[in-house]
């Protein structure tokens, strides 16, 4: 395993149990490096939506988690928010509970001459995702996807 993945899942195990005490879901935890600088991630979800103090909430406590067991060796900036309403589908979870909705969905490579695509979720297999565009289901295999995100109803 990765080093950013031991991160993250070391995170995500500190943060089970403050989210479940501040009435939040997780969706993702992420280590990235941007520019140089490394940061935690850690998007966290509600029914209706998190609050800014909820953020605030986890943030803190989070924080003071990862000082006191202090695996990162890194230096990072820490981060609570929530995955947004475009949020990416990462991970299976994501995927099975965005079944029926609309989603946008970019592939590495050109198919039939077309890289971006807008269709319903309509199945997920853990190795296909079907999207019903235009009234037709189109099966993509998942390692020829790129990024896969709700789509905004602007």
């Amino acid at each position: 395993m990765a080093k950013h993945d031991t991160y993250e899942a070391r995170t995500e195990a500190l943060l089970e149990p403050i989210a479940k005490e501040c009435g939040v879901s997780i969706y993702d935890v992420e280590f990235v490096n941007e520019a140089g600088e490394w940061y935690l991630r850690s998007y966290i979800d509600k029914e209706g939506g998190v609050t800014i103090d909820d953020c605030e909430a986890v943030s803190r406590r989070l924080s003071d988690e990862l000082d006191k067991e202090d695996f990162i060796e890194e230096a990072y900036y820490l981060e609570v928010s929530s995955p947004g309403l475009g949020r990416t589908l990462k991970k299976d979870k994501h995927l099975q509970a965005s079944i029926g909705q609309e989603v946008e969905l970019k592939t590495y490579k050109p198919i039939n001459k077309q890289k971006e695509f807008s269709g319903t979720l309509k199945a997920f297999d853990g190795t296909t995702v079907t999207l019903k565009i235009a009234g037709t289901d189109t099966v993509f295999n998942r390692s020829d996807i790129a990024l896969i995100k709700l789509a905004l109803d602007i």
